[in-house]
């Protein structure tokens, strides 16, 4: 959302009391967009599900389906008790919304921080943003996390990071606002946050146990389909950020869709000079990387300008993701390496290549950025990155180590990280061959069966157990 459109400029805006009497109705389509665009945001939470599902072993997929979906239930009910009064009030200072939004309480028919929406509209619009980056962040301990302390770990966070950075970037009295940041679609709240915040959670969870060992994705399907559900959904994400159906939503959508196109294929190209293969991993790793790039500056730039953001997006979250093995932390979905690294050379390049004539197409007043003769822009872009970025890692490192302190750690047990986290903590599985090799594989380990033979995948590694043992395992499954 772009807190510094002309919609509302900072400049002018003056916030409307929360007992004003409705405004007149604002433009249907208006309304229509953004609630279709909070339908495709949603679309990106179970993308990412299936994305992160895909990346990970199958005896962890269905986990990671399940932590998606929890937090978008999880952040809704806290958005309705306070995130959104938090992030969107009118009368807050300059660090942190207050109580005015409490509950939901005096959010009907009259107007948001966006003018022409009503605030029940944008409301269910944010609240999709929120849902969201909890989910991007937990793919940095997949794996190893514990579910019922990550969900009380979503709601922490959310409440004590991407609140407060929300309402710094958008909110009509935060900081970053007022100091003029740019920031159109969630570059520094959803994804350098949800990056830094799991860098912190890596180093406090620590490397899997077989951290090691190739590990390589159970299920390319899944992540071609979830990157696709996610390219979907993005149109919204940053479309939906013009805050109405007209051509600066368009054009948003239009950059979105070339950066990361621009994206997939450069990371495609650097897998191929570095390996010599063609890798669909490699091919969605550069879209969503390109995607992540462009957030901060969709309706910002043009065309031209969105080619550079997702070459050189791509071509530095790839190098992120390799230099994590040489650092030795474990980021095991490359949240930090893709959202992280992405958000912050999208929101840099944002301060160089912004453009009054792109900004304009609504009627916003904006200066711009370095190559429209406003290079103090940078600076803006560079302080916006600079107290994000460290008060998500702080934070989420504090909030991490206290818990693990107080009987709540994010780590499952050694045993239940080897059996895999839906056979531990679910007793349910993706497919019906996933429990039944698990299931052999724990009875096996438990009767005192070699430990390598126990984790020797059946039909992936094209090794044949005890046949005897494996019908009776599968017996016991059915």
């Amino acid at each position: 959302m772009s807190a510094t459109s002309s919609l509302v400029p900072t400049e002018t805006a003056t916030p409307t009391p929360a007992a004003a009497a409705p405004l007149a109705p604002p433009a249907a389509g208006d309304v229509a967009w953004i609630l279709t665009s909070a339908a495709l945001v949603f679309i990106m939470i179970p993308g990412l599900g299936y994305f992160y599902s895909g990346m990970a072993r199958d005896k962890n997929a269905l986990s990671l389906l399940l932590i998606s979906m929890l937090s978008l239930a999880i952040v809704l009910v806290q958005w309705m008790v306070i995130g959104y009064s938090l992030c969107f009030s009118t009368t807050g200072g300059p660090f942190l919304g207050d109580g005015q939004f409490a509950f939901l309480m005096n959010v009907g028919g009259d107007q948001s921080v966006i003018s022409t929406l009503p605030n029940l509209a944008f409301c269910l619009y944010q609240a999709m943003f929120a849902a969201l980056t909890p989910a991007l962040a937990v793919g940095a301990v997949a794996e190893r996390f514990s579910l019922i302390p990550t969900c009380v770990f979503i709601l922490v966070w959310t409440t004590l990071v991407y609140d407060p950075i929300a309402y710094w970037t958008w909110g009509a009295n935060g900081w970053l606002n007022q100091l003029g940041a740019l920031d159109f679609a969630g570059g520094l709240p959803v994804h350098m946050t949800s990056g830094f915040s799991a860098l912190a959670m890596a180093l406090v969870v620590g490397r899997r146990r077989e951290s090691t060992e190739p590990i390589v994705p159970h299920s390319m399907s899944s992540v071609i389909l979830g990157t696709g559900l996610l390219i979907f959904g993005w149109a919204g994400f940053d479309g939906g950020s013009a805050g109405a159906a007209n051509a600066r939503a368009a054009l948003a959508v239009l950059v979105t869709y070339l950066a990361s196109a621009v994206g997939s294929l450069t990371w495609l190209v650097m897998d191929y000079i570095r390996d010599r293969r063609v890798s669909a991993l490699g091919f969605c790793s550069g879209a969503v990387a390109g995607l992540v790039a462009i957030t901060p500056a969709s309706g910002f730039v043009g065309p031209a300008a969105s080619l550079a953001f997702g070459f050189l997006g791509a071509v530095a979250c790839n190098y992120a993701t390799h230099w994590k093995h040489a650092l030795g932390y474990d980021d095991a979905l490359d949240a930090f390496g893709v959202h992280a690294i992405g958000g912050m050379v999208g929101a840099f390049l944002t301060g160089i290549f912004a453009e009054p004539y792109w900004i304009a197409l609504d009627g916003t007043v904006k200066p711009g950025g370095a190559i429209a003769g406003h290079p103090i822009q940078i600076v803006y872009q560079l302080a916006s990155i600079g107290a994000g970025c460290a008060w998500a890692f702080v934070v989420t490192y504090i909030i991490a180590f206290v818990m693990g302190k107080i009987g709540l750690p994010l780590r499952v047990s050694a045993e239940a990280e080897e059996d895999g986290i839906d056979h531990a903590q679910m007793g349910e599985f993706t497919f019906d061959y996933v429990g039944a090799r698990i299931s052999s594989s724990v009875e096996m380990r438990r009767a005192g069966a070699s430990r390598d033979l126990a984790r020797t995948p059946l039909a992936k590694e094209g090794v044949e157990l005890d046949t005897k043992a494996s019908d009776s395992a599968v017996a016991n499954v059915v």
